[in-house]
């Protein structure tokens, strides 16, 4: 099977300035990722685990190692040393990221925000629409919250309307940190069926859970962190 993500080396540290510190986030991590796989990444919580989906996504800058992705527009590019524009382009066409948190524009209703996603990558205002309309449904938020900002969302919801932002759109590979962390299990359920909806289209998916039953049938393999090395 053909590898989409390739991590060699990947080490991410802090500095805390303030005392003068170096914090060792990540250690020498090194994985790959084939293209329609699922890879779950376990350990306990301040591992190490989200450093790592921060690096390939480029909120945080790897001190040391290459993160390779075979992209659809640019080739075997490295994320490490890929020029800003490219990640723009990434992160708005090809790598979905879904968070345990929420950061919207202002004054953006819950429809709006699933619908942009679309929009962004250059489709039509009516399939955006329908395609907005229809995930928010399998997500169960409710209309009513639709016309309204997420800033007066429960934590499960704004969750729900994260995980349906970054995957309405469908990207060729998915980053999950965390989706189902503040979720009942009726709506862990919904994003279980999405994800294999998803798998089953072909997107590459690399995701953190602490809830291993739900991993269980999901995931093709499972890796684990400990202390910001890989076991």
């Amino acid at each position: 099977m053909p590898v989409l993500l390739e991590i060699k080396h990947l080490s991410k540290s802090f500095t805390i300035h303030s005392i003068n510190k170096e914090i060792q986030a990540s250690q020498d991590i090194s994985f790959s990722l084939n293209k329609g796989e699922f890879i779950g990444i376990v350990g306990k919580s301040g591992s190490g685990k989200s450093t790592i989906l921060k690096c390939i996504y480029r909120s945080y800058l790897a001190s040391k190692g290459e993160i390779w992705y075979d992209s659809a527009e640019f080739g075997l590019i490295n994320m490490v040393t890929a020029k800003e524009r490219q990640i723009t382009y990434l992160r708005r066409y090809e790598i979905g990221y879904v968070s345990q948190f929420l950061n919207v524009m202002p004054r953006t209703n819950a429809l709006e925000i699933v619908e942009q996603a679309l929009l962004d990558t250059g489709n039509g205002i009516e399939y955006s629409r329908e395609q907005a309309t229809k995930i928010l449904t399998h997500f169960e938020l409710d209309e009513s919250l639709w016309d309204s900002y997420p800033n007066n969302f429960s934590g499960g919801e704004k969750l729900r309307l994260n995980i349906a932002r970054a995957m309405v759109k469908r990207p060729r590979l998915l980053l999950l940190d965390e989706p189902t962390a503040s979720l009942d299990n009726a709506s862990k359920l919904r994003v279980r069926e999405l994800i294999e909806q998803l798998k089953s289209e072909g997107t590459t998916m690399l995701g953190i859970f602490h809830d291993i039953e739900f991993m269980e049938g999901v995931c093709d393999k499972q890796i684990n962190i400990s202390q910001g090395k890989l076991l």
